[in-house]
């Protein structure tokens, strides 16, 4: 008996340990860098390749890509270009970023953050294949997929096939929300008509992109392996390389997804210069127990907010001590970030009327962000954000409707 009790003892830990390595397995994502290596860089053989990147192009044991394909047997990689904050990332947000030699691998960088943001023919003219390898946070504002763009453009241009490295949305493949950008409020933060959340990888995007677009380049993306439109960063089993100053970790692309376009306005403080980047929302005269009653108020699904007091130790606000809230997300498959941005909006325009967090000039900054004035124009009104948010679901279909073709996962 004490035997039999023994064997099924093992039985079970044999087969914990068998559900546990096969979950394991499912769960780890090998990016298109690692797929790409894989098939000993099959596109790449015998071309002289451009490398846009910055940091997060790496591995899935972290290794550089630039460093992976300067090494790279049949690939002779001559050029890096760098988009905002530069390709080895510390340049800060909206500064321009200078051409120059790299130290390191003394190849040029020529910058697409600079005097220009499309590669230019000198740029291309010992480059016979352009390769793109950054991560996305999967939001419509952030200035890399334009880069993309716009040297997809290039590409087509000079008859460049352009290949995309395909990597994890941290939002999921799933999220799609906020308003479809309107082409009078086109900028370098908004370049095509799509969500604000798209729910999309960036290579299903440049496909998106080139197709409904018309740029038409010679577009090869390498697809991930092991990866799922349901999977949150976590899931992934990568680590997270910080995109950009201020999105040091995965989660915090969540929370920049909802607290960055109140961050254009610049009349409160979305975290960024203290330690929470867009985790929390503040100001001088902002009563943090009084918005957080107003917020937790509204039953607002995933997410819990906290009264609380900081102090910015560098950009706006720096020195000034702050209240307002902490933003808690406690279930991220529930929480929405739209619509969570849309109720903070609205309360502290309802909770503090003679702040009006509008009157700014930076309010046509929150316009191109938003991809819209209806936005704005509809909360100044006294409009509810449930009604604001429905007023975009005909627009989401379409959207969703277009993008089912050029889905891989």
């Amino acid at each position: 008996m004490n035997r039999f009790k023994r064997y099924c003892s093992m039985l079970f830990v044999v087969l914990m340990v068998s559900i546990i390595n096969a979950y394991s397995v499912r769960a780890q994502v090998k990016p298109g860098i690692d797929v790409l290596i894989e098939r000993h860089f099959d596109l790449l053989q015998g071309r002289q390749v451009g490398l846009i990147t910055n940091p997060t192009g790496v591995t899935a044991d972290l290794r550089s890509t630039i460093d992976v394909l300067k090494n790279a047997p049949g690939v002779r990689l001559v050029a890096l270009f760098g988009p905002e904050h530069g390709v080895r990332g510390n340049i800060m947000a909206g500064k321009r970023v200078a051409s120059y030699v790299d130290k390191k691998t003394g190849l040029p960088v020529y910058s697409l953050y600079g005097r220009v943001r499309k590669p230019t023919s000198e740029m291309l003219k010992n480059i016979d294949m352009l390769v793109y390898d950054i991560q996305d946070i999967g939001n419509r504002t952030y200035t890399y997929i334009y880069t993309m763009a716009l040297a997809m453009q290039a590409a087509a241009e000079k008859g460049i096939p352009f290949v995309v490295l395909d990597r994890p949305n941290p939002l999921g493949g799933e999220l799609i929300e906020g308003p479809v950008l309107e082409e009078n409020f086109k900028s370098f933060i908004g370049l095509y008509p799509i969500p604000y959340i798209y729910g999309m990888t960036v290579g299903e995007l440049a496909r998106f992109i080139n197709n409904e677009f018309g740029i038409h380049c010679d577009l090869s993306v390498v697809p991930m392996r092991g990866y799922r439109r349901d999977m949150r960063w976590p899931d992934t089993g990568l680590q997270w390389v910080a995109t950009s100053p201020h999105i040091p970790h995965a989660k915090t692309a969540l929370y920049c997804a909802t607290t960055g376009i109140i961050g254009e306005l610049q009349t409160v403080s979305e975290g960024v210069g203290y330690t929470q980047p867009f985790q929390l929302i503040g100001q001088k005269w902002i009563d943090p127990e009084r918005l957080a009653a107003e917020l937790n108020r509204r039953n607002l699904p995933g997410v819990y907010f906290r009264p609380c007091y900081f102090r910015p130790y560098y950009f706006r606000f720096q020195n000034q001590e702050l209240g307002g809230v902490q933003i808690h997300i406690l279930d991220p498959v529930k929480f929405s970030p739209m619509r969570t941005q849309m109720h903070l909006l609205h309360a502290l325009l309802t909770l503090y009327q003679r702040h009006n967090i509008f009157r700014t000039p930076r309010k046509k900054q929150f316009d191109r962000a938003m991809g819209t004035d209806k936005v704005r124009l509809a909360l100044l009104a006294g409009q509810h954000p449930d009604a604001i948010m429905r007023s975009w679901e005909a627009d989401l279909r379409w959207f969703m409707q277009k993008r089912r073709k050029y889905l891989i996962y």
